[in-house]
């Protein structure tokens, strides 16, 4: 089955279609009501014209007698008698005898005095009335049929006709022509923002580093008028495109480096695992060790995996616990097993203001074991990244916690890229193991709770602010 498809102008020419039809119907309606207006008064002459000669009639004669001028028809019809009548001057040697058919179809019309128009064969159409006029000299009554022709009138209004014919023509051609220039003109804008579209459609867009500097002209982004309506709203457009596209660059650059960040990590267990297999089957007496060793790094390597899918979980918006979850309590044991794990540093927990008045807890909405893995990580970048000496204060806070840190710092190129995965510090501060996901999943997890973390880090003075949801409860 052949589909007929509609064909559909440009904007141009439908505009100037439009616009030239409105002149045409507008002509159109004011040379119909011109032309009517003119022959309505044109006739109200002639019929004017006609009562005059009506009333001319009179007659104490033989007959009845009339001053007829060019163009008039005269006729009588005698109640004892032949009907006569006459066209044009009244002069014999310029008058013209009616046809008895003439005769027929004036004595056809009413008397009633009043104005009707007849057709006379072969002489075309007249405006006359008949009246009963009294014959003075015989005393019988007469029948007066007098008018005059309509050839007058309708020749003014066929040659009105001819010229409003002309004047629409030329009127519309005039309209189409200035119409098209107009309106191209005024279009030009449009193209011109449809050319910016153009060029961006035609810019390679499915993978790489893409940049979209095309914008439309601030000219034409006024958005009073509808092209900078439009203009704008391409703009607004390209910006979200281009930031859009420098996302996803950077997402695909960061899952590249993901990968090949976890593969490294995951093929140092590995080689060490397969290095001590070997050393076992090659000298049994290094058994035992060539055992712990390995057993070493499949823990290591069991606690990357496992990061890891925690980050991906994260990552797929899977939902957590909803439940209320006492923060400070959460602090209070996380620091007091810190103190524990690692003497050599000062902790501190610190309680908000609050505390004087006894109320010292701050109730949160969440997973309690996500939170408490926030918490615990933290505290163990702190153990491993600081030196021996360091104090660390958590601060408790209403919306939240702060651990803060004496220690020597982030580096400041770091600080940008702390919460970003296998993100390390550099010696500084004082690596020690760790596949640098801890603050990775840090942010994930208060993330997914919806809250939020940030670092602020300069030496003697780090810290990272966690700010949660309160419990509406």
């Amino acid at each position: 089955m052949i589909r007929l498809q509609r064909l559909v102008a440009p904007l141009s020419s439908r505009l100037v279609i439009t616009a030239v039809s409105l002149v045409l119907v507008v002509s159109l309606l004011i040379a119909t009501f011109a032309t009517l207006a003119l022959r309505e008064t044109l006739m109200d002459r002639l019929d004017r014209d006609v009562r005059d000669m009506a009333h001319g009639v009179a007659g104490p004669g033989p007959g009845v007698r009339l001053n007829m001028v060019p163009n008039s028809v005269f006729a009588e019809f005698p109640e004892n008698g032949e009907p006569r009548g006459t066209l044009g001057d009244f002069d014999p040697d310029e008058e013209e005898q009616l046809t008895s058919a003439d005769l027929d179809a004036l004595l056809a019309v009413s008397v009633d005095a009043r104005a009707h128009d007849v057709d006379l064969p072969g002489r075309g159409t007249y405006r006359v009335i008949a009246q009963a006029v009294l014959n003075k000299n015989t005393g019988q009554a007469v029948v007066v049929v007098t008018g005059r022709s309509t050839a007058e009138v309708d020749n003014t209004i066929e040659s009105l006709v001819f010229w409003e014919a002309l004047l629409t023509l030329l009127g519309v051609l005039a309209a189409a022509g200035a119409g098209y220039v107009v309106v191209r003109r005024q279009l030009s804008p449009l193209r011109e923002v449809a050319a910016t579209a153009h060029t961006v459609a035609a810019l390679p867009l499915s993978s790489g580093e893409v940049s979209v500097t095309q914008r439309v002209p601030e000219r034409l982004t006024d958005e009073d008028t509808e092209v900078g309506q439009v203009g704008a709203a391409l703009n607004s457009l390209l910006d979200h495109v281009e930031t859009s596209l420098a996302e996803r660059h950077r997402s695909e650059q960061q899952v590249r480096q993901f990968v090949a960040d976890a593969s490294h990590e995951l093929r140092t267990p590995l080689t060490t695992i397969r290095g001590y297999t070997e050393l076992a089957q090659q000298r049994p007496e290094a058994v035992p060790t060539a055992l712990g060793k390995v057993e070493e790094e499949s823990l290591r390597m069991t606690a990357l995996v496992e990061d890891l899918l925690l980050l991906a979980r994260l990552d797929q918006g899977r939902p957590l616990a909803r439940d209320l979850v006492d923060l400070t309590r959460l602090l209070l044991e996380a620091v007091d097993d810190a103190r524990v794990v690692a003497p050599s540093h000062t902790w501190r927990l610190e309680l908000p203001a609050e505390a004087d008045s006894g109320d010292v807890e701050v109730i949160v909405t969440g997973d309690a074991q996500r939170l408490h893995q926030v918490i615990s990580n933290l505290l163990t970048n702190e153990r491993r990244h600081t030196p021996a000496g360091t104090t660390v204060t958590v601060r408790v806070r209403p919306d939240g916690f702060d651990v803060h840190d004496d220690g020597p710092g982030f580096p400041p190129a770091l600080v940008p890229h702390a919460f970003e995965r296998f993100t390390r510090a550099d010696e500084a501060r004082q690596r020690d193991g760790g596949a640098g996901l801890g603050l990775a999943i840090v942010h994930a997890i208060v993330t997914s709770h919806g809250g939020t973390v940030t670092l602020t880090s300069a030496p003697g003075d780090t810290t990272i602010a966690v700010r949660l949801p309160r419990s509406k409860g």
